[in-house]
């Protein structure tokens, strides 16, 4: 969920003509559809757990870096409390802040804020996800504990939201803001996805002028496939993610610029 598009294909003839996907595209952050099953979340005897990452997350919430495995893009996790109702979260790659995320509780207890910041981007990339809450946290836990339903997306900086796709002699290339980019030919090999620390690989594929599907890997497996659409107009994309590692599935749409 970290991509979007612009293109041109190589057509038969003496001309090139534009791909439906060529240009630049930024998200409608109102249009996200977010998978519904709940993320759960627990601060209770100073230990973190949550089963939102791959693999689940339950370390000590003293402050310190607690080591972590299995992660593509951190390697420590640290958690103290901001009060009684917020919680700090810091990841870290050989000593280097990952991501940071601040959850917080509104004064009825039902809605969770998260304001994240990934720093493993130059620029780093920032933004907010909203939960509702579909299940009490347990007693003496922290306010924040509990099961929560994803319900909306906003302030994404520009480059979370932003993507540019080229479709030319044969192959696409794509960049963002953040400085994520590849290129990638129609032939469905495996290239590198230049500025993500987490070691994915892109393969491409074109199912109609306008149809493209990336699928991501890591360590030779599957953990991405995002199918982007645009609508016959040309004006909007819709993009359908699914989240093969954490088996969640979402959508939203994109504006062209």
């Amino acid at each position: 969920m970290r991509t979007l598009l612009a293109c041109a294909i190589l057509l038969s003839g003496p001309a090139l003509a534009e791909s439906p996907l060529d240009g630049t595209w930024v998200s409608k952050e109102d249009t996200a559809s977010l998978d519904t099953r709940p993320y759960n979340i627990s601060l209770a005897d100073r230990v973190w757990k949550s089963d939102g990452p791959v693999p689940p997350i339950s370390v000590k919430a003293d402050g310190f870096d607690q080591p972590v495995k299995g992660h593509a893009y951190y390697d420590t996790v640290a958690v103290r409390s901001g009060g009684e109702n917020a919680v700090e979260v810091v990841t870290k790659k050989a000593g280097k802040v990952a991501t940071s995320s601040v959850f917080s509780v509104s004064a009825d207890g039902e809605t969770l804020t998260q304001k994240w910041t990934d720093q493993t981007t130059s620029p780093a990339q920032s933004g907010e996800m909203l939960y509702q809450r579909v299940g009490k946290a347990a007693s003496g836990s922290h306010a924040v504990s509990g099961a929560w339903r994803a319900t909306k997306i906003r302030n994404l900086s520009a480059g979370a939201k932003t993507v540019s796709y080229k479709v030319a002699d044969g192959a696409v290339s794509m960049s963002t803001p953040a400085g994520i980019s590849y290129q990638a030919r129609l032939d469905g090999k495996d290239v590198p996805v230049h500025g993500d620390p987490g070691g994915t690989v892109v393969s491409v594929k074109l199912l109609a002028p306008g149809t493209l599907v990336e699928t991501g890997k890591r360590s030779g497996k599957v953990v991405e496939v995002d199918r982007m659409t645009v609508a016959s107009d040309g004006k909007t994309m819709k993009v359908e993610w699914d989240d093969r590692e954490a088996k969640r599935k979402g959508a939203f749409t994109m504006e062209r610029r």
